[in-house]
């Protein structure tokens, strides 16, 4: 990994020592570079290259299909994780009696769409966290005849535990449950495959892990399921032979496009494709194992210092999320004292909250570390 060459793409990197991706994450060059060229060339041609901008788009889906070891026909590009999930929520065949389960420490995108239905007579369940954690054994107690669905973050957002989704997929799969997944704290940043862990649905947005931009993001439903998933939202793209404007016919389009009712966000599209290419090029496998490593630093670090740690250390439940708090400051004071020496980390839930990337180095977390009172 030439990470001279890779800090270059990312300016922030001059100005700041930039932890919190696990946020909003500052965008790279050529994610910059590919709005700047849709913008130019909108202003100066119009739609003339319209052709053009499609096969953009194209190459975008193909990528984020291509991270997930997923088909492109499988992917709808939507503008945020929980439009994703309220795909799901508000497309399912629900029957009164239903029930989903899902963490008591999810991000609220993954349990509102979920509380919304119960109107309709379906009951959310949550399993309790132990410590941070998410247990298996907790989650699967929940489950009975009238369980539709398991939605789970790859990684909660708060401490960064790492869900076992392969286990949680196999179950899920054996008992004839549907499995949704909130990926936007891993993807990006950790391996994911939806085949492998038997993933049914996944929404992701582009903004933290996947170093791209607010308001643009990918859905992923399975061919398996497609068809059992009503379209709530049918415009003029949802539909096969969409350019025939005035011969209306209403049969869906065979794959995950139905689920993008009109126009797209095209420019959000290049940026989140020129992102993916960048992730694609470096590796997936070599990024996680470079965030665990600088985790790792960091981890030992605040140790020596005397911080408590809050996420997960063992080894498979662990992610590019490090959760800490001291025994006798704030983290706000702590918080305040970081950003004044131009160190940008979060606080979440009264604790401190570190999530290092790829192009971050080790010079980087060491002058973190020495700044931590």
């Amino acid at each position: 990994m030439d990470l001279t060459r890779i800090r270059e793409e990312f300016p922030v990197t001059k100005n700041y020592v930039f932890l919190n991706h696990a946020a909003v994450s500052p965008i790279s060059l050529r994610s910059a570079k590919a709005v700047q060229e849709f913008l130019e060339d909108s202003l100066s041609k119009g739609t003339t290259n319209y052709g053009e901008w499609l096969q953009r788009v194209k190459g975008a889906r193909n990528a984020f299909a291509y991270l997930l070891h997923a088909s492109p026909e499988e992917i709808a590009f939507v503008k945020n994780t929980t439009e994703g999930i309220s795909l799901v929520a508000n497309g399912f065949p629900w029957q009164a009696g239903d029930n989903v389960i899902t963490a008591a420490i999810e991000f609220p995108s993954n349990v509102y769409p979920w509380w919304n239905l119960a109107p309709l007579g379906v009951e959310t369940r949550m399993a309790e966290s132990r410590g941070g954690r998410i247990l298996y054994e907790d989650i699967v107690s929940l489950a009975d005849d009238k369980t539709r669905v398991i939605s789970l973050s790859s990684v909660e957002f708060s401490n960064g535990f790492r869900n076992d989704l392969k286990r949680v997929g196999r179950f899920c799969r054996e008992r004839g449950i549907y499995f949704c997944v909130d990926a936007i704290q891993g993807l990006g940043a950790l391996e994911l495959d939806v085949e492998d862990c038997q993933i049914d649905f996944l929404a992701a947005d582009g903004h933290k892990w996947l170093l791209s931009p607010e308001g643009c993001g990918g859905f992923y439903c399975s061919k398996r399921v497609m068809e059992q998933l009503s379209v709530r939202n049918v415009g003029w793209h949802s539909v096969i032979n969409d350019a025939n404007y005035l011969d209306y016919d209403l049969t869906l389009e065979p794959s995950a496009k139905r689920f993008e009712e009109g126009s797209m966000n095209i420019m959000g599209i290049f940026a989140l494709g020129a992102a993916l290419d960048m992730i694609l090029e470096i590796g997936i496998k070599q990024i996680e194992k470079r965030v665990i490593y600088l985790t790792d630093l960091i981890i030992q670090g605040m140790r020596e210092k005397g911080y408590e740690i809050l996420s997960s250390l063992i080894s498979e439940e662990r992610s590019g999320i490090v959760s800490f708090q001291s025994p006798s400051l704030s983290a706000t004071e702590i918080y305040r004292k970081l950003l004044q020496a131009n160190i940008i980390i979060s606080v979440r839930e009264g604790a401190l909250r570190v999530s290092p990337h790829f192009y971050n180095t080790e010079e980087e977390i060491e002058v973190f570390l020495q700044t931590l009172p």
